[in-house]
This record gives structure tokens, C-alpha cells and sequence, in this order.
């Protein structure tokens, strides 16, 4: 598996599990271990791992933002239909 696929599991795992975009230190930590990012990259600071979750967990939340801004502004620009008494 690939750094990035590792990182783009464990965001989505995170937000699923927490619905919270600002990631745990001990959170990450059991990933990274319990993953197998340890013992497939060995060289890999576990830091700069917490780092690019945290900015695929940015991300993410973002992109949702954007989603939802642009739903509820179609939702307020549909034409209304007049009220029945």
C-alpha cells in the first residue's frame, strides 16, 4: 500500500470514528501502528504522518463545507411555490 493511501485510510477512518477534523495524537499514534505504516515505511516520522492526516482531515472538511454551501444555496434559489391556505 502506498503512504497515501494509508493517509487517505486513516482520515477517512478518523472522521468516520470521531466526526472531527482536528485529529488525536494518540489516535494517529495507534494507527500508525496498528496499520502497518511502521513496518512498511520504517523511515517514516510518525509526525510528518500526523501531519498529512491532519491536512487530508483539512481537506476533507473543507471540500464538505463547500458541498454544503452549494446545496443550500440551491435549496434557497429554488422558485417558491405560492402557500395554500
Amino acid at each position: 500500500m502506498k503512504l497515501s493511501e494509508y493517509v487517505e485510510t486513516a482520515a477517512r477512518e478518523y472522521l468516520q470514528e470521531t466526526a472531527s477534523d482536528q485529529l488525536d495524537a494518540r489516535w494517529v499514534a495507534e494507527f500508525f501502528q496498528d496499520a502497518g505504516v511502521q513496518d512498511a515505511y520504517p523511515r517514516q516520522d510518525l509526525v510528518a504522518f500526523a501531519a498529512l492526516v491532519q491536512k487530508a482531515l483539512t481537506e476533507k472538511s473543507e471540500k464538505a463545507g463547500k458541498h454544503t454551501r452549494f446545496q443550500l444555496a440551491r435549496i434557497v434559489a429554488l422558485p417558491r411555490s405560492p402557500r395554500k391556505s
